[in-house]
């Protein structure tokens, strides 16, 4: 390996692009992939986990890796592009290492002083064979009196008990939450998807509710009916009420009649609502795909208003895309829909003006019945990537986006075959 550091540390590598000699970008990491051999003898580095488009994850050999340098990391770009399957024999530092708890030798002695701790991180270095080893591993003690972080230490691998063979207690999620949080919902859930079955339920047990909704919005339908059934049924509701409205809605119709009842009873009033409102339509059409909370404002909003609307993190881009302009009231379903404005054509005015003043007042409205077929025709038509929804009294339902639309005509388990279907050209 040229010019390659000679210490790397493998949670910083999680997420750094992956390019061939070209210069090209052929996927990320998210793992690394050790065979243990034993507490004195350091495991040897196999190969990294690499997510190639499609969220397939494919399996990259050291011996392809040239370079690991300035937060990028070179291979020789041939790749076998087949699903990575880790082996009985096989260990994932970022899935299987972090956060457990280890006892550390301090001098080195077993008759000497140790303290105790969780993984954090571990180092890998390339020895005089030219095989990649793990040669470090960096360990926080538990926190202690008024101090909010625990003391650390970076050990040899040899003065570490507890990562060669497991002691049996449940590992920790901190530092892989860490992780996860650093990622893109769609990359966090193909990494949850990926995690063996009790090392995920620690993690989803850890995680935010607001982060694990976003993380449960990217994953497969039996993922997520799996996830929510290993929760209580307090902690459910409180997910799903995070969830966006129509993503709430699908996922609850996929559980027992039952168990959706006990969830939505528990779920707060407004929340509730709107899930049985979308659930009341049926399934593919305008209105049970719809969001039922667009950008919503009065006759009297100007466009300073409108952009101050769309500034929210939380709206998707297609959701940004457009504000929607109602009598009162301004919480769907609306009194009457006086028209929508785009919000380009709102860059282009003052900030004083009424939105109501900028309406794009040739573009029609979807009926809630109205099949994916017919939406799919109306925003390619008018090269839109959102439509308002309307009853037959002009009353504002909600809003159909172009990313509500592809998640519905997409066959049934797209996801999960995102996230586990090989190449054909390995």
């Amino acid at each position: 390996m040229s010019s390659a550091p000679s210490r790397v540390y493998v949670a910083r590598l999680v997420g750094l692009p992956i390019f061939d000699p070209q210069g090209d970008q052929v996927g990320k990491v998210r793992d690394l992939v050790v065979a243990m051999r034993s507490e004195a003898n350091p495991p040897r580095v196999l190969g990294l986990v690499s997510e190639v488009p499609g969220r397939r994850r494919i399996f990259v050999p050291m011996t392809r890796v040239t370079n690991i340098d300035g937060g990028q990391v070179y291979t020789t770009g041939l790749l076998n592009m087949r699903r990575f399957e880790q082996r009985s024999t096989e260990t994932l530092v970022i899935g299987e290492m972090l956060d457990r708890r280890v006892t550390v030798l301090v001098d080195g002695t077993t008759t000497g002083e140790t303290v105790a701790g969780t993984v954090y991180d571990v180092a890998m270095e390339q020895g005089r064979t030219r095989d990649w080893v793990l040669s470090r591993v960096a360990v926080q003690e538990p926190a202690k009196a008024l101090r909010r972080r625990g003391q650390t230490h970076v050990a040899e691998w040899r003065d570490v008990r507890g990562l060669a063979q497991s002691d049996g207690e449940a590992q920790g999620a901190t530092h892989l939450l860490h992780a996860l949080n650093e990622m893109r919902p769609a990359d966090a859930a193909t990494m949850l998807h990926d995690l063996p079955l009790e090392r995920r339920t620690a993690v989803v047990a850890a995680l935010d509710d607001d982060r694990l909704a976003d993380v449960l919005e990217e994953m497969p339908e039996e993922d997520q009916v799996d996830i929510l059934n290993h929760l209580d049924t307090e902690r459910a509701a409180d997910v799903l009420e995070e969830m966006s409205a129509d993503d709430a809605a699908d996922l609850i119709r996929d559980l027992p009649p039952e168990t959706a009842e006990i969830l939505l009873d528990l779920m707060e009033p407004e929340e509730a609502e709107d899930v049985r409102r979308l659930m009341s339509y049926v399934e593919d059409t305008a209105g049970a795909m719809m969001t039922p909370e667009p950008v919503i404002l009065g006759t009297d909003a100007t466009v300073a208003d409108a952009l101050a609307h769309v500034r929210n993190p939380d709206l998707t881009p297609s959701l940004a895309a457009l504000v929607y302009v109602c009598r009162s009231p301004l919480e769907t379903p609306t009194g009457r829909l006086v028209g929508v404005a785009h919000i380009q054509r709102l860059l282009r005015e003052p900030p004083s003006t009424l939105v109501a003043g900028a309406l794009d007042e040739s573009l029609e409205s979807l009926r809630p019945e109205a099949t994916i077929t017919e939406v799919a025709l109306h925003l390619a038509t008018y090269n839109l990537v959102a439509a308002p929804v309307v009853d037959e009294n002009g009353h504002l339902l909600g809003a159909v986006t172009v990313d509500d639309l592809l998640d519905h005509m997409l066959p049934p388990g797209w996801r999960d075959r995102a996230l586990t279907e090989g190449s054909r050209r390995g």
